[in-house]
């Protein structure tokens, strides 16, 4: 079985980066002026600035185009950028609160990346550019002077799936140097992300070095599996769905997680098999996945965290067994955690399973914060996770 290993940070630079040709004066047309990839000449100016006053000026070089439009999770809808005699592009928005964000330009309607930005948000149906706006000091997100871990690229064979898939597997600190077992944290992305979502994205594995080194977590290992029951969309070409695929497929992704996964998991890492040691955790799709599963399965995993979970339906029939044993529940559970931006449109789903468990007295934390379905939430909702797992 194959494995490659990548030093925390280097993974993200690894997937998203791209070669830039260097960009001498640049005729009209031709964005990347003479030389092509062998030329001379001064850096690429680079498309976007993140200002003093935290607003953002974004330039695009577009000279043919008709209409420039910038898009992003910063801006209510499309914004119209403006055109200057040289064919220029260019908008300035903001100010806004110091954070990770998204954004893409639409030139004559047709979406792209922005070609000058190494830092690419790859999803399994559609990419953006990713741009920081830093605050006054580090976030629990950035790169810091601390121990860091390893993300490990681990493919298996998924006899449920019956295809080769990949996880992502982070190790803390000192994970090589030790010799004790770990305990571990199961992290699910979203629809439109993939296993590589957590943390080319999400950035929890600086997260958790963050908290690590600052005493806030215990050491950890993370697995992060492709929540799709279909082969590794990243290596293998893409087969029509099959009719498994098509229904029920978080059963079958279920059934991969317990079944392939955590067995492949705790024959090739050091990871404490008990429930008490075991956490279940996702957002949007992998937040309704992980209440899908973990809620079945309490003698598996005794801490739950659903991050602005894609759940509907009436709570009372979705989760009748599980609501039917309160007793049972809050034996086993040791955290039972929801999160959910105010805005989000799946927050009266979350407040709708908040009020059942208030209901039959199930014992749960219930966090609702500002803003809506955006990574910048589920980051901060991680960080403040991660620090109540494996406390009791």
């Amino acid at each position: 079985m194959k494995k490659l290993l990548f030093a925390a940070f280097a993974i993200t630079a690894l997937l998203a980066a791209q070669t830039l040709p260097p960009a001498g004066p640049a005729p009209t047309g031709t964005p990347g002026g003479p030389g092509g990839r062998g030329g001379r000449g001064v850096p690429q100016k680079p498309t976007y600035v993140v200002n003093p006053d935290h607003t953002v000026s974004f330039e695009l070089r577009a000279p043919d185009a008709t209409s420039v439009k910038l898009s992003g999770d910063f801006v209510q809808g499309p914004q119209d950028m403006t055109k200057a005699e040289d064919g220029t592009w260019s908008i300035k928005v903001g100010p806004i609160q110091p954070a990770v964000y998204n954004y893409r330009f639409m030139v004559d309607g047709v979406g792209n990346i922005d070609p000058a930005n190494p830092m690419v948000k790859l999803g399994d149906r559609s990419a953006e550019s990713m741009f920081e706006v830093p605050g006054d000091k580090p976030a629990a997100y950035d790169v810091q002077a601390v121990p860091h871990g390893t993300v490990h690229i681990n493919f298996y064979e998924s006899k449920t799936v019956g295809a080769l898939r990949s996880i992502l597997v982070y190790t803390p600190p000192g994970y090589e140097q030790g010799r004790n077992k770990l305990p571990v944290l199961y992290l699910l992305h979203g629809s439109g992300d993939t296993e590589f979502g957590w943390v080319t994205i999400g950035r929890a594995n600086l997260i958790l070095d963050n908290l690590i080194a600052e005493g806030k977590a215990k050491p950890m290992i993370i697995v992060m599996p492709y929540g799709r029951p279909a082969g590794d969309v990243m290596l293998v070409p893409a087969k029509a769905p099959q009719p498994m695929q098509q229904q029920g497929a978080n059963s079958v992704f279920g059934q991969d997680l317990l079944d392939d996964v955590i067995p492949y998991v705790e024959k090739l890492y050091r990871v404490s098999a008990k429930a008490d040691d075991r956490a279940l955790a996702g957002l949007s799709m992998g937040g309704g996945q992980t209440l899908e599963i973990g809620l079945k399965h309490l003698d598996t995993f005794h801490y739950i965290g659903a991050f602005s979970a894609g759940i509907r339906g009436n709570m009372e029939d979705t989760y009748k067994d599980f609501l039917a044993d309160p007793e049972a529940a809050n034996k086993k559970l040791k955290l039972f955690y929801i999160a959910v931006g105010k805005t989000d449109g799946l927050f009266p789903a979350s407040k709708s399973l908040d009020e059942a468990l208030t209901q039959h007295k199930i014992k749960h934390s219930f966090v609702p914060s500002e803003e809506g379905h955006v990574w910048r939430n589920w980051r901060n909702y991680l960080t403040d996770f991660a620090p109540q797992l494996f406390t009791k």
